[in-house]
């Protein structure tokens, strides 16, 4: 069992860089490159404290390389090489210390869209993701369903039709995570038995949106056969237990909670809370002085 949290560490102060348009336009792609190896020194600094710290897993930001999927960036940033060696001294902490990186696009990555063009610009900024993690060592892409558009069974098909035609490299990597409004634990159960996709756990997400059904983890589990331990998210709502805005920490009864679902399963756990890797290290002590 591997405990992590997303991007940010508190205590690195860490920023990810970002840049206009209008700014590649003046001064040229050269710029892209510039705050993208900025962007993964970042990364190498946040991995080899997290491995210092006994946090062997992390969500790495989707941001590292800035306007990465518009026209404007012409740079083929995957072949340059000070980009690939700073990859490769990430990918080797991360083999050595068997530590599980992952990534979550952001929520116009939509699998399920009706419009051509939002499809089109979702399974671009796949692709983009797709490079990214295996350059960085790992192997997770979490997305979740999309919109109902109306229609919640024919979204649900359309993510699985869609799913299946992504290369290999893609289905391989995406996890489908249920979400706080729309889809289910069971819809997305659904979709998994529709294209074979794993599903990502979101328990707080649950607690929230559940039509009424407890979460039964060995369905969760067998859609993880061939990908691996199963990747589960936990938060605790900013002022009561349904509240979908998460709270600076994990409760340990939200945890013991999860842990009751998970009934002795094995599973890596992202903390989703606003105080990052602070977060974190209670648990990791805990799990270490066991």
């Amino acid at each position: 069992m591997r405990f992590g949290y997303a991007c940010m560490n508190t205590e690195l102060k860490t920023v990810f860089r970002t840049l206009r348009v209008a700014t590649v336009e003046a001064e040229g792609s050269q710029k892209i490159k510039e705050l993208t190896l900025k962007n993964m020194q970042t990364t190498l600094e946040v991995i080899q404290w997290n491995i210092e710290n006994n946090i062997l897993f992390y969500r790495a930001s989707s941001s590292i390389v800035p306007l990465s999927t518009h026209p404007v960036n012409d740079w083929i940033w995957w072949e340059d090489p000070d980009f690939l060696l700073l990859a490769s001294q990430i990918r080797e902490l991360v083999g050595t210390h068997q530590m599980r990186v992952s990534v979550h696009p952001g929520q116009y990555t939509v699998l399920n869209a009706q419009k051509p063009e939002v499809l089109q610009k979702s399974i671009e900024d796949l692709e983009y993701h797709d490079k990214l993690i295996g350059l960085l060592g790992g192997n997770d892409i979490i997305l979740h369903t999309g919109g109902a558009y109306g229609d919640k069974e024919a979204a649900k098909k359309r993510f699985a039709e869609n799913f299946l035609k992504l290369s290999q490299s893609l289905r391989r990597r995406i996890r489908l995570e249920n979400d706080d409004k729309t889809f289910t634990v069971r819809d997305v159960l659904d979709v998994s038995k529709m294209c074979g996709v794993p599903i990502c756990l979101d328990i707080h997400h649950h607690n929230v949106n559940n039509e009424g059904e407890p979460v039964d983890f060995s369905e969760i589990l067998a859609t993880w056969k061939g990908f691996g331990t199963p990747k589960i998210h936990i938060s605790t709502g900013k002022e009561g237990f349904t509240d979908l805005r998460h709270h600076d920490f994990v409760s340990e009864e939200d945890f013991n909670q999860l842990l009751l679902v998970l009934k002795g399963a094995d599973a890596d756990i992202m903390f989703e809370a606003k105080l990052k890797e602070q977060a974190v290290m209670p648990f990791v002590h805990k799990l270490l002085n066991k």
